[in-house]
Order: C-alpha cells, then sequence, then structure tokens
C-alpha cells in the first residue's frame, strides 16, 4: 500500500541544518580535504584582511585538545546589531547561511570567498566556536556549540551560547576564531602540521610583506613548534623557492604587473632546463588548479609577445608557422595572481576562475608588460636564449608528432604492443572499470585469476619504465612500457590528453612492498604527474594496498596492512599462530590477492591526490630529479633512521606465538 504523500512529508531544513546533512556540497568531503577546507575558510576571512590593506600579521595555532585557532590583527568583526535581523554582525557571520560583508566592494576590494558561508559552514560542522573580537578598544566574545536536542531527536548546530558580551578593554585589533571540528562528522579530526606550514607558506608568498606565524603546540619540539612565514619579494621569492633544487637558465625571475579596470594582475616566471611547464595560478589568493580565464589570458599573451619577438630577430622566417605556446613553456615556472572584484569560482572549492571578462583585461596586461620587457636592451639575451629553447622544442615536438603518427600506422601505439600484456575487462561502462598496473609477469598471472573480468583490466610491466623527470616527450614515447600504459589508458599524452577518453575509472598501481616496488611507485605516479596531470587531479589514480602479513590459526585467518595491525591481528589469534611476512604480490595465490587486494568490498586503496600542487612538484624536482645533493639532504631531514626494521622477525615470531 502506497503511503500518502501530503504537505506534512515536505521537510524544511532551517539555520545550518542543510550543511551537517550534506557536508560534501559545502567542503568537499568529511574526509581530510574537508578538515582543512574549515581551516582555510576562516584563513581566507583573515587573508582578506590582509589583502585589502587592514592587516599585516596572521597567527595560526594547533591547539592540544584538537582545536585550532585563527588571528589577524585587521579591524575586527563587526559587533553592532544587524538593522533587520536585530542581532550581532558575529552571529550574523557565523549562524546565517549567504552572510557575509563581500556581496559589495564597500569593505573589500578583493576577496576569496563571496558566497558568504564560509564562517557559519564552520560553526555548522565544529563542536565549538569562539570567537573573540578587538575593536574601539573593546574585547568583545560570543560561543556557539552544536548540541543534541532531545525535543526535534537531532543535532542543533552552532547555538549561540548567549549574546555577544564585552570581556574588558584592550588594545589589541583584530579578530580571533578558535574552533573544534566536529568528529561525528569528520572521519579523523586531526590536523595535518605539514599541511597546515605549507598553505601558510604559500599564502604569505602570495601576499608580500604579510607576517604569518603558524604554532603547533602538539609539536615537544620547541625548535619545531614555531615556524614564521615572511617574504618581501612576494611571488618572486615563490618563484625562487620552487626553482631552487632545478638548474635556472637566469637568476633573477622576471616580474610582470599591471592594472586594468578592476582587474589587478601579476605574474613572476623563470625558465629551467627541464622539459615541462609548471605555471601556478591564483584568483583573489584562492589556488586555481584548474586555471581559468586569468591563465587563459596571460598564455595566449605570452605566446603572441614571443612569437612577434621571434621573427623580429630573424629566428622565425616569413614562410615559418608561429611558435606553440606548448614550445615557449617548455621549461617555464611561472607563479601568476588575478585580483578580481567580483570572481566567479566553479563550485565552493574554488578550483576555476570563470569571469569570461578576466580573459581580455589579463591579455591587455601581459601583453604590454611583455613588450616592454621585450624591448628593454639588458633582456636581450633572456628574450634570445627562451626563443633558442623554443625553437628546439618545436623540433622535438614535430619529430615527436611525426613518431606518433609513424607509430600509429603500424599500430604501435594501439594494440599491437598490448598482445599478450592487457587482459583487458568485458565491462563497456568506463565508469566501472578498473586498470590494475601490476609488477611483473607472476603478480600479473594471480591478478589475472583472482580478478574480476567483468571490471577490472591488469596489465603487468615487463621492465621497469623510465624515469619521466626532465625526459622530453620523444623520450617517454620510445619507452615500450609507457607505450603500452598509454595505449591501455586511450587518453593519449602531453598536450593531446583527452579525459573524455579515460577507458578506467580507476587506475590502480600495485606493486610489490619493498624498494624495488616503492621505486616503480614513484616512477609512474612522476610520469602520471609530468605528462597526465588531469588523470591525477581529477582523482583517477589510486595505490594498491596489499597486506603486509598473515596472521593464521586453524582455519581462521586475519590479514594485516602495517605493524599496528599486525599486533591487534596477533592478538586476536592467540597462542599458537603461525605468521607469513609478504615479500612480493608473487607470493599470493589468486583466491589471496582477491580477497585482500582486489575485492572492492574487503581491499585498501590509497587515492593520489594533490592538496598542494606547488609543493608537489618540488618534490618531484627533488626526490626524481638528476641533482644528488638536494636529495641527500631531504632524505637526512626526513628518513627516520631509528625505526625498526622487522621485515625479518625472531624465530619465535615466525613459527608463532604472541
Amino acid at each position: 500500500m502506497a503511503q500518502s504523500y501530503d504537505a506534512k512529508n515536505i521537510q524544511v531544513l532551517e539555520g545550518l541544518d542543510p550543511v551537517r546533512m550534506r557536508p560534501g556540497m559545502y567542503i568537499g568531503s568529511t574526509g581530510s580535504r574537508g578538515l582543512h577546507h574549515l581551516l582555510w575558510e576562516i584563513l581566507d576571512n583573515a587573508i582578506d584582511e590582509a589583502a585589502n590593506g587592514y592587516a599585516d600579521e596572521i597567527q595560526v595555532t594547533l591547539h592540544q585538545d584538537g582545536s585550532a585557532s585563527v588571528f589577524d590583527n585587521g579591524r575586527g568583526m563587526p559587533v553592532d546589531m544587524h538593522p533587520t535581523l536585530g542581532i550581532s554582525g558575529v552571529e550574523v557571520i557565523y549562524t546565517k547561511l549567504h552572510a557575509g560583508g563581500k556581496f559589495n566592494n564597500e569593505n573589500y576590494s578583493y576577496s576569496g570567498g563571496l558566497h558568504g558561508v564560509g564562517a557559519s559552514v564552520v560553526n555548522a560542522l565544529s563542536r565549538w566556536v569562539t570567537v573573540d573580537v578587538f575593536r574601539d578598544w573593546t574585547h568583545w566574545r560570543m560561543s556557539f556549540a552544536s548540541k543534541f536536542d532531545p525535543a526535534e531527536g537531532k543535532v542543533t548546530a552552532g547555538v549561540p551560547q548567549g549574546p555577544l558580551e564585552k570581556v574588558g578593554n584592550t588594545r589589541k585589533r583584530g579578530s580571533l576564531v578558535r574552533f573544534l571540528p566536529d568528529d561525528t562528522i569528520f572521519e579523523d579530526i586531526r590536523f595535518n602540521s605539514d599541511l597546515v606550514a605549507r598553505h601558510l607558506q604559500e599564502q604569505a608568498f602570495l601576499n608580500k610583506g604579510l607576517r604569518i606565524v603558524f604554532t603547533d603546540e602538539r609539536d615537544k619540539n620547541p625548535e619545531t613548534r614555531e615556524r614564521v612565514f615572511h617574504y618581501e619579494g612576494g611571488i618572486v621569492d615563490f618563484v625562487k623557492y620552487l626553482d631552487a633544487d632545478k638548474t635556472v637558465l637566469h637568476d633573477a625571475p622576471v616580474y610582470l604587473e599591471g592594472k586594468r579596470d578592476d582587474v589587478i594582475f601579476k605574474a613572476a616566471f623563470q625558465y629551467t632546463d627541464g622539459y615541462t611547464e609548471n605555471i601556478f595560478s591564483y584568483a583573489n589568493n584562492i589556488p586555481t588548479g584548474e586555471g581559468g580565464s586569468h591563465e587563459t589570458g596571460f598564455k595566449a599573451a605570452f605566446t603572441k609577445a614571443f612569437n612577434d619577438y621571434a621573427r623580429k630577430i630573424g629566428a622565425l622566417k616569413e614562410k615559418d608557422n608561429n611558435l606553440s605556446g606548448e614550445d615557449f613553456r617548455e621549461g617555464l615556472t611561472c607563479v601568476m595572481v588575478a585580483m578580481v572584484k567580483n570572481p566567479q569560482f566553479e563550485g565552493q572549492t574554488k578550483g576555476r576562475l570563470g569571469n569570461t571578462e578576466v580573459r581580455p583585461l589579463v591579455e591587455s596586461i601581459a601583453s604590454q608588460r611583455l613588450a616592454e620587457f621585450l624591448e628593454d636592451l639588458k633582456n636581450q639575451e633572456l628574450a634570445q636564449k627562451i626563443v633558442e629553447k623554443a625553437v628546439r622544442a618545436a623540433q622535438v615536438r614535430e619529430a615527436s608528432r611525426k613518431t606518433r603518427d609513424l607509430a600509429r600506422q603500424k599500430n604501435q601505439l594501439e594494440a599491437a604492443p598490448l598482445v599478450g600484456k592487457l587482459s583487458s575487462c568485458t565491462g563497456r561502462h568506463p565508469e566501472d572499470n578498473e586498470l590494475f598496473i601490476v609488477e611483473g609477469d607472476s603478480a600479473g598471472g594471480s591478478a589475472k585469476q583472482g580478478r574480476d573480468r567483468r571490471f577490472q583490466a591488469i596489465l603487468p610491466l615487463r621492465g621497469k619504465p623510465l624515469n619521466a623527470e626532465k625526459k622530453r616527450l620523444d623520450q617517454v614515447l620510445a619507452n615500450e612500457e609507457f607505450r603500452s600504459l598509454i595505449t591501455a589508458l586511450g587518453t593519449s599524452i602531453d598536450e593531446g590528453f583527452t579525459l573524455s577518453t579515460l577507458k578506467y575509472n580507476k587506475v590502480i598501481i600495485l606493486s610489490d612492498a619493498d624498494q624495488d616496488g616503492a621505486h616503480i611507485r614513484a616512477i609512474l605516479l612522476t610520469f602520471f604527474y609530468r605528462y597526465m596531470r588531469e588523470l591525477v587531479t581529477a582523482g583517477h589514480v589510486y595505490i594498491g594496498m596489499p597486506p603486509l602479513y598473515k596472521v593464521q590459526k586453524g582455519d581462521k585467518i586475519w590479514y594485516a596492512y602495517d605493524d599496528k595491525e599486525l599486533g591487534k591481528c596477533t592478538k586476536a589469534a592467540g597462542k599458537g599462530y603461525n605468521l607469513q611476512r609478504y615479500k612480493g604480490l608473487g607470493e599470493m595465490n589468486p583466491e589471496q590477492l582477491w580477497a585482500t587486494t582486489m575485492d572492492p568490498s574487503q581491499r585498501k586503496l590509497l587515492q593520489v591526490t594533490i592538496d598542494d600542487a606547488a609543493q608537489a612538484d618540488r618534490l618531484i624536482t627533488i626526490l626524481m630529479g638528476d641533482k644528488v645533493e638536494p636529495r641527500k639532504d631531504y632524505i637526512s631531514q626526513f628518513a627516520d633512521f631509528n625505526r625498526q626494521d622487522n621485515f625479518e622477525l625472531p624465530e619465535h615470531q615466525q613459527q608463532g606465538g604472541n
């Protein structure tokens, strides 16, 4: 019998309830990324104060109780009564969705958060929030908490614990916000200190002269507990930092700045001897990893300016075609920032700038400043180096194109390289399919037998792929393992990469848990980052996590994926168990491999994400580049040489025991 459906069945979500019901809509996820997004929302408000000239210092603290706080020495939040709502400005900001002082340009000329949901979302997804305002010689405070309401049978989020109260007098100025994320919402409420530090450093680079003090009270080491980020060179210092471990073609980065209408545009760039471009774009200090109109405008201006210069100096003859943008951007490291009065980001996570009017304005600014740079006599040597590098890049690109075309004609980049390699799946829906990249024929054989052939394909690597760091496209295409992988994925590569033709929703790297396996993972991830970056940023790349140990007692079996789990398994087994340490996937039979590593209902997958593209680029250069000293320094700083190696267990543990 069908249930009745009338007006009483219509549920109205009021206040902050919509946020708690669908947190992913507002912060992206309830995992680590969403957790840190809460901190970024509060930080963005402080950054806006600095970007508009009202603050010059921000203090971010991770407290021992799991909470986080952000202080800025700006104007302080409004404390007076709202003319229509009849509550204080602080209460409006933290309890009303789509409320803020940034919808017009009277208080903030440039702002990263225009949706008016940031502070209230933080309140909705926290156990408690405390706001201190230091304004007009007065210290004000207001507290909020999320509590279970027995009458409603649910948690009521962000409830004021009283009105805004005067605490006392003060000489301080600014706002202090402290919050404790709700552990019933998030998978883990522990903030990652390194991730926070990298984000704060990035913001310090983007806001020239801003002093950001980061304190992690959880850190017992007094030498590392507090870090200060302050850069008088701004994005010029940012580029120097990114290229610190690369071989640069000129010492000082080139800096461009200009304004058209209401758009301010700044860019700093430097060339290295590398073969890939690294452009990091921002709009109102928000990273735009997916680019947007400001990046498109700059690229267009850059390509035209250098093509015009190449013809002026005779590097390009009248009959020659213009060089492509990719040619001029080979080896380029660039940081660009657009400040826009009414930015339109695609989604609350703000990955791409959508303002169409920004492109021509940025293009005009960049064209003028690049023309001035190229006309300056002291820049002629550098400009000629850039053109010469681009000409060589074009020659290689054309050779690569011919190689690819020839390969296609010979079916070398189509089905032929995959004969006897790829075991495809029968599913015809890419969104359901998975590709396992496995190490060697032994593991490949077990994976082929153990898989679900309806949606799981297997591609064994029969040799070690080359390190794609600082390798041109023609060198990558010459590697048989990479050619097989490119063909299997169906996306092409580099500027020809097309995500829409991807044949598998999940691309899973499955290698042994030893040094060779780790090396192969690093090589594959380097390749994906340098030549198929969108595959990573779109969330299609995963690392398979096979178990390290098998604990068996009678017919009962436990699998442990790390040493911590091993302790739990041996405790559960009690005395008299047998312990096996898996050194390679080939040691598992097909049934074990399916049950532990390939079964979607049982397996553990680690999704590869890029939270900080600039840091990712720098680490890949350090760890996979050809300079030894930066790699040695990194290993010396971060490797734990005191960690006990228990790969070879004592004999009594190998045979059983507790």
